[in-house]
């Protein structure tokens, strides 16, 4: 049999419009493990409140575990941004549905907990920003929707773009992939089934697949956990090896509320070993950056100082603390 022709008797090539798409549609379907039926929840709707949430923690437990099995994928996707990021590559997240509401949130979070600009990690999201927060009917279903998305946020080589897609099939993310290809962008895919037609897009594939779900095609609950623990372990890893971390502490954290700024006196305090009211002064004096008072405080040092040390040291904080 022909390369083609067996890769496409797999389900691994975009299927031809009309019956032909619509076969391949079911036959994906039918080998989804996220759309199997769950054995333990069959009787669902007979369950008291205490089994229903006792069989969900239960399958629950078993995220961990399934993430972990992919960790060398996770760090290896890490690295790749970094080196992206580092040379001035963007980050851009891909996805439909609950995986988009995933990848949005998570890029959302990290403007402020890390100080980077917005521009830098960008999530897009099959409907548009009317989808975070309710159903845009039909907005998944066009590949050629999710290659224009990407190509109006200016997604090019030397980017690196994450599809997230429990399914693995979902049309919007396959066509932000294909176009991510086509572009020279690194890819990274984010799925629960690892042998669906996104998985072959991947320059990276992290599977970890949860299996059935207690209410059975709704990826929303294991899967969906399975996608915000990657997520999390991608950017808070990614931002840490860029810098964006000192020991276990948010350095470039912005300080938009009281809560923010009584949490960056205590991380100085920690950090330096200097009282509250030293750290709120140099914090004054630093104009709120907190790398600024960091190195005041840690090398008894004004303002000025510091701030050309941390010039000098091209802003890298270990180094501009001689550490």
């Amino acid at each position: 049999m022909p390369r083609n022709a067996e890769r496409q008797r797999r389900g691994r090539l975009a299927p031809a419009k009309g019956r032909t798409e619509s076969l391949r549609d079911a036959s994906n379907a039918e080998r989804r493990q996220t759309e199997l039926r769950l054995s333990a929840s069959r009787n669902l709707d007979r369950m008291t409140a205490i089994e229903i949430v006792r069989l969900m923690n239960r399958e629950d437990r078993k995220v961990a575990g399934i993430v972990g099995s992919q960790l060398r994928p996770i760090a290896k996707a890490v690295d790749a941004v970094v080196e992206a990021m580092s040379r001035g590559g963007r980050l851009f997240y891909v996805g439909a549905g609950s995986s988009g509401r995933m990848a949005v949130l998570d890029a959302a979070e990290c403007p402020p907990t890390f100080g980077i600009p917005h521009s830098q990690m960008v999530a897009l999201i099959a409907g548009g920003r009317r989808a975070v927060t309710g159903a845009v009917e039909g907005a998944e279903d066009a590949v050629a929707n999710g290659a224009r998305d990407l190509r109006r946020a200016g997604a090019k080589r030397g980017d690196v773009v994450v599809g997230i897609a429990a399914s693995g099939t979902t049309p919007y993310v396959i066509g932000a992939m294909k176009f991510a290809r086509q572009r020279g962008a690194k890819t990274i895919v984010v799925t629960s089934n690892g042998r669906m037609p996104l998985a072959d897009l991947a320059d990276i594939l992290i599977a970890p697949e949860v299996g059935p779900e207690v209410l059975t095609g709704s990826t929303r609950l294991k899967a969906g956990t399975a996608q915000k623990m990657v997520l999390n372990m991608l950017s808070t890893a990614v931002m840490a090896r860029l810098g964006h971390v000192y020991e276990n502490l948010m350095i470039d954290a912005i300080m938009t509320n009281q809560k923010l700024r009584e949490r960056a006196v205590r991380m100085l305090v920690a950090a330096s070993g200097a009282d509250a009211s030293s750290a709120r002064h140099a914090l004054r004096a630093a104009r709120h950056s907190l790398r600024v008072a960091l190195v005041m405080l840690k090398l008894g040092i004004p303002a000025g100082a510091a701030r050309r040390r941390l010039a000098e040291a091209r802003g890298n904080l270990r180094a501009a603390l001689g550490e």
